[in-house]
């Protein structure tokens, strides 16, 4: 490793929400720490999604903490609104974002951590993976059957009806980008909407309150996943807000059972059905993608092993994640009770940690490279 490497006490994978709302508290800690970015800008993940995108939580729970979010408290934030927030939160409390810093492998050495960067080796006593939930888009095997003709790529890539033809165009997930998405398209032109799962959809506004004032006022947001509450939730799909089938089917959209299978310009349904298309969005999901971490922090289902982000590795915590610890887990507002348990984890460590070694005999171990992905 070059000399000059240099040893923070906490490196924090991802300048999206999860790994500001880190930095906040460990700038209240005074910890000597750095967050590293491959994108060129912090949140560079809300920019990249589509141009009219809403949030479908209001202004009033989208705040991190230290800093509220600006606007109408009950109005509900567009993309660009998300990303200024997020880029402002970082200047406001002088995070040390490191940019255009590609993390391509973390392993243990000796008594912290090497991560391995595109812009050179990091050293760190702890380390924070607040990737987030959007990592490596997943496409089913058969979209590639489908003819050279058919405009199709997934969620990430839309920006805006432009990007399709206007001719037939079909959808495919049932989750709220899917639905979000179909709706819009449903202005211009003829859209199919193809759902596996069915959801219980719940709406935005329930007798003039916002649905996640309901769920706070409730404790339901608050429900940790080791509850019987939480296990039930946490077993389903994400909640669907906002949309419905019903709501679709008003829109003109016609609604479709799980997509199976693509031939040239067809693609066949669960029910035996088939239909042309000219354009399709797969709005289905993401994978988690953990293979840069030379670490035993995954179980035989691929899922992170972890108590609230402290996982069984000392030292190593992920934040962040959909139901890391409850429903708000993953959500903009209340990433920061998860943040404020994994800061405490990491000022109990470093209290109880020997120093760090001064010695370089370790350091030249760092040379595997594998694949990752950061900022969520």
């Amino acid at each position: 490793m070059p000399a000059e490497a240099r040893r923070h006490e906490v490196a924090v994978v991802g300048a999206g929400q999860a790994g500001l709302a880190i930095g906040y508290f460990l700038r209240q800690q005074e910890r000597d720490f750095v967050i590293l970015e491959r994108a060129e800008h912090v949140a560079q993940q809300w920019r990249g999604r589509w141009d009219s995108l809403k949030l479908f939580t209001s202004r009033r729970y989208d705040s991190l903490p230290g800093r509220a979010f600006p606007g109408a408290p009950d109005g509900y934030p567009s993309r660009d609104e998300v990303a200024t927030y997020l880029d402002a939160y970082a200047q406001t409390f002088d995070l040390p974002v490191r940019l255009e810093t590609d993390v391509q492998a973390l392993r243990r050495d000796g008594d912290g951590f090497v991560l391995q960067t595109s812009s050179g080796d990091v050293l760190a006593g702890q380390v924070v993976v607040a990737t987030g939930p959007f990592q490596e888009p997943r496409v089913p095997a058969f979209a590639s059957s489908l003819s050279d003709d058919v405009v199709q790529f997934h969620s990430t890539r839309y920006r805006n009806p432009a990007d399709l033809p206007s001719g037939r165009t079909l959808v495919v997930g049932g989750g709220n980008t899917g639905y979000q998405i179909a709706e819009e398209l449903a202005a211009d032109r003829e859209v199919h909407l193809a759902v596996g799962t069915r959801q219980a959809p719940l709406p935005q506004r329930l007798l003039g309150r916002d649905l996640f004032w309901w769920l706070t006022k409730t404790g339901l947001i608050n429900k940790s996943v080791d509850t019987k509450v939480g296990k039930r939730a946490s077993g389903r799909d994400d909640t669907l807000v906002g949309s419905s089938p019903r709501k679709a089917k008003r829109q003109g959209i016609t609604m479709r059972p799980r997509a199976t299978g693509a031939s040239g310009r067809t693609v066949t349904f669960s029910d035996g059905s088939d239909l042309q298309v000219e354009g399709v969005v797969w709005a289905t999901g993401f994978t988690s993608d953990y293979s840069w971490i030379d670490a035993p922090i995954t179980d035989k289902g691929g899922r992170v092993s972890h108590r609230r982000g402290q996982t069984d590795i000392p030292g190593l915590y992920m934040l962040g994640m959909p139901w890391q610890y409850t429903r708000g887990s993953a959500l903009l507002g209340w990433v920061k009770d998860d943040a404020q348990f994994v800061a405490q984890r990491i000022a109990e460590y470093a209290a109880s940690a020997p120093r760090p070694s001064t010695t370089n005999g370790t350091t030249a171990a760092a040379t595997q490279v594998v694949t990752t992905r950061q900022g969520d």
